[in-house]
């Protein structure tokens, strides 16, 4: 039987000790640090924690400092981190996240959701420390052959691990990611045998559009909640921290590629698709107003799957639109929001996308799970 995952719980008060210890006592072992010095020596012993949950607001060594140290030592920087402090502000999140911490979670805390970001982050760091030493497996010709059927199997973990972490603190469903997914791949494949696509559009590069599309919205996990979850129009400049989840998912994946110490193939388009999904065809979007063929083909096909499947798709705050009105909004987006020649091959898919939309579609449990975490981040 496999020993629990330890975690390091770093915090002066010893109330929040006690507390976030009794939501992990059923799953993990739990290690205490009241100051970041002696955090900084546990994570350096021999016995080294699986995961830190760190606090901000210390005397000494602030959590900044403890996560700067940590992730500066190559003994303790592959430790995930993840802040836990009552510093809400999205420019004390951003901080942190800038730092190297995996994830930043805001006091008062909710049992489920620390469980979850504990668990998906785990989940991450198994998968990076496989991929890390799998050159150490690879002996034999029958090693090879075994360990490449391996990292392909490990890919998809990965891709679905981190998408998992979008999806915890998202007001979408994970059916959401299915979808666009499949729309993805519908429409390049229609677009292969087209003049402007076919150098790119190979057999490989369908299949890795596939795989990456899923992390279109991974940035979000550095959007506060309260920006995230809030259900209606944003306000001053909250659109503007909205906006920046796209520069946020392409460094956040660059992030993961220094940590492995080479470019992953796999992720190159899971980088153009995170931060070109929001760019328009007539220079109108973001995060650098590119336009036509400047924007990546990749990022493209995710503007058209991506945004037919929220026009269709029912959210707690709203009800889903039909496909014939989402096929108008689509085609008069042609030329200005979405390619031309895309909008054109998306009119002759249109039973493929409803076919997928009903394959994938959302359920009742999916859409009370999403009303409990709005409610809870923004009542």
């Amino acid at each position: 039987m496999n020993a629990k995952p330890t975690i390091l719980v770093v915090d002066d008060i010893p109330d929040n000790i006690d507390l976030l210890c009794a939501v992990l006592e059923d799953d993990y072992r739990t290690k205490i640090a009241v100051n970041g010095e002696r955090a900084l020596k546990i994570a350096n012993g021999e016995s080294k924690p699986d995961l830190i949950l760190l606090d901000v607001m210390m005397p000494g060594m602030s959590g900044y400092d403890v996560c700067k140290a940590l992730k500066a030592n190559p003994a303790t920087r592959d430790i995930p981190v993840i802040f836990v402090t009552a510093m809400s502000e999205a420019v004390d999140e951003q901080l942190g996240l800038s730092l190297g911490a995996a994830d930043y979670i805001t006091k008062p805390i909710s049992a489920p959701i620390v469980q979850a970001r504990i668990k998906t982050q785990l989940s991450m760091k198994r998968v990076h420390d496989f991929l890390r030493d799998q050159n150490n497996f690879l002996e034999t010709e029958i090693e090879i052959e075994k360990r490449t059927r391996e990292i392909v199997a490990l890919q998809d973990v990965t891709i679905h691990t981190m998408a998992s972490l979008a999806e915890t603190r998202d007001s979408e469903t994970g059916n959401h990611i299915r979808r666009t997914a499949h729309y993805v791949k519908t429409l390049a494949e229609k677009l292969r045998t087209n003049p402007r696509f076919s150098d790119f559009l190979t057999d490989k590069n369908i299949e890795l559009l596939f795989k990456s599309a899923p992390l279109h919205d991974i940035g979000k996990v550095g959007i506060p909640d309260r920006i995230l979850l809030k259900p209606g129009r944003f306000e001053g400049n909250e659109f503007e921290i909205m906006k920046t989840h796209t520069t946020l998912g392409r460094d956040a994946i660059r992030q993961a590629e220094r940590e492995l110490g080479l470019e992953v193939d796999f992720l190159k388009f899971a980088k153009e698709i995170a931060y070109g999904h929001q760019e328009k065809w007539d220079g109108s979007g973001y995060p650098e107003g590119l336009s036509g063929d400047n924007i990546p083909i990749s990022a493209r096909l995710m503007a058209v799957a991506d945004v037919y499947d929220a026009l269709i798709s029912r959210r707690v705050y709203k009800a889903g639109m039909s496909h014939e009105a989402a096929v108008a909004i689509i085609i008069e987006g042609r030329g200005q929001h979405f390619d031309p020649d895309m909008v054109d091959a998306f009119l002759e898919l249109q039973q493929d996308f409803i076919d997928i939309a009903r394959r994938y579609a959302d359920s009742d449990h999916d859409m009370e799970q999403n009303r409990a975490k709005i409610e809870r981040f923004s009542g």
